[in-house]
């Protein structure tokens, strides 16, 4: 039976698997080793501080045993999302670890680089131009926002990958990348069927996090076939079952129906999921409908002030029943001893874990305190001077606030450091969350090629 097959060896470059996995994949003689490198899941900090959420020594102990591996068995290795965000930063931290394993094993190989962060002038060109939409919940697009942000990058779609590989490149490192498209790119150059194709990726992007029990640094596979694919865990410990891969067809998505994605959108109205074997899945009926016109996602960051914390526990029980009024009056004497300061405007907020400390975001959210809370004073300013006066003013306040039937007087909070408050360094928040529509799908996503020949 004709077919395409995919290797998805971790959720994330840089989670890791098991040898025994990656050793049962390669045993299937898949015509492609792909992963996902980065997600927008840890924040904005990452995009605009310019390094990696994953630990470089982490990604480098992936990389050490897929791509000599790849290279062994002749077929391509694709990593999208590089670095973790995808911007040129990003990007040279995993070229740099590529070239060190090519040379440690004398590797020859054709190796292609395709560029996804984007240039002010670029984005505002598109801007005038009246074409970027919003994303939403994201409002209208501003030329202050382009101004502001500290880097832009764009979600590309397979084409930029088959070009690559079109052109023999064997060792594939992008820019930000829509995450299916790094396991789907293959199949699609051959002829398969976009919406199967594009539907496998999402599944295989988070690895074995589709599995039960679920787990994020584990393989899995695909086999990709004209009118339908299969999906396969690769460890005995884990299964792939009907609600497993149904459900995971639905994560981060708002439609069950409807996926979108560069260029159209995945319909899952004729989807059908079969359990073919213990482990086994086959999906059946996805088809992908190509939007009127081709838009790609850009994320930019712009830079917020700089944060400082402080972390300490609560265990009085009167105080506890006392912590969100306690916690207001620190809040008001702050606002008061500062109020004709020349701090400018800063952000202080009380993280109260045990009480709503994650479930505070939803105001009609009920919950009892525990016999014990942890409050995490969080201050943003536009220095990290600024953040930690706040801090510390909030920190020693709350310490001796006195509240009626307080029994000592020696401190409120328990702190588990010295020094009591501690520098989280600059703070990124997302302006840019927005659909810039082009003319090609392949016009502003470069691609740079380079010959390895026995490392060098």
């Amino acid at each position: 039976m004709k077919e395409i097959r995919v290797l998805s060896p971790t959720a994330i470059l840089g989670y890791g698997f098991p040898m025994k996995s990656f050793e049962e994949g390669m045993k299937r003689k898949p015509h492609v080793i792909a992963v996902d490198a980065g997600s927008t899941d840890p924040g904005p900090y990452y995009l605009g501080a310019g390094i990696s959420f994953t630990d470089p020594n982490s990604v480098r102990r992936d990389l050490d045993i897929m791509i000599p591996a790849a290279i062994e068995a002749g077929i391509p290795v694709i990593i999208g999302t590089g670095g973790g965000s995808g911007g040129h930063p990003h990007v040279a931290i995993v070229r740099s670890i590529i070239e060190g394993i090519a040379e440690k094993h004398s590797l020859s190989f054709k190796y292609a680089e395709i560029s996804s962060e984007f240039d002010k002038s670029l984005v505002r060109k598109y801007f005038e131009a009246g074409k970027i939409t919003p994303l939403a919940p994201a409002p209208e697009l501003t030329e202050k926002d382009i101004d502001d942000a500290v880097r832009i990058v764009a979600q590309m779609g397979e084409d930029p990958f088959i070009e690559a590989l079109s052109q023999g490149a064997q060792v594939i490192l992008a820019g930000r990348a829509y995450d299916p498209t790094v396991f789907s790119a293959l199949a699609i150059k051959e002829g398969y069927p976009k919406g199967l194709a594009i539907h496998m990726g999402k599944i295989l992007e988070c690895a074995a996090i589709a599995a039960l029990p679920g787990s994020g640094s584990d393989c899995m596979f695909g086999y990709l076939r004209e009118d339908h694919f299969e999906l396969e865990t690769l460890n005995p410990v884990r299964k792939c079952t009907t609600l497993s891969i149904a459900a995971h067809t639905l994560y981060e998505k708002s439609n069950p129906y409807m996926l979108p994605g560069p260029g159209g959108t995945l319909n899952l109205h004729n989807t059908t999921f079969e359990q073919v074997a213990d482990n086994r899945v086959r999906v059946a009926g996805t088809v992908f409908e190509p939007t009127d016109g081709y838009s790609v996602k850009l994320e930019g960051v712009r830079l917020r002030g700089y944060r400082t914390i402080s972390c300490a526990g609560v265990a009085d029980p009167l105080l506890i029943s006392k912590i969100d009024e306690v916690k207001e009056a620190v809040r008001d004497r702050v606002t008061d001893n500062f109020r004709d300061s020349d701090l400018g405007d800063y952000f202080l907020d009380f993280k109260i874990y045990g009480r709503k400390g994650i479930m505070g975001m939803f105001p009609n959210y009920e919950s009892e305190a525990g016999p014990e809370l942890l409050i995490i004073i969080e201050a943003v300013g536009a220095t990290q001077q600024i953040a930690d006066t706040i801090c510390s003013f909030a920190r020693s306040t709350f310490l001796h606030y006195g509240y009626e039937g307080r029994v000592s007087t020696a401190g409120n909070l328990a702190f588990p450091f010295s020094p009591s408050d501690a520098h989280m360094g600059e703070v990124y928040e997302f302006n840019i969350y927005h659909l810039m529509w082009v003319e090609s799908p392949t016009e502003h996503f470069p691609i740079t090629y380079r010959e390895f020949k026995e490392g060098k």
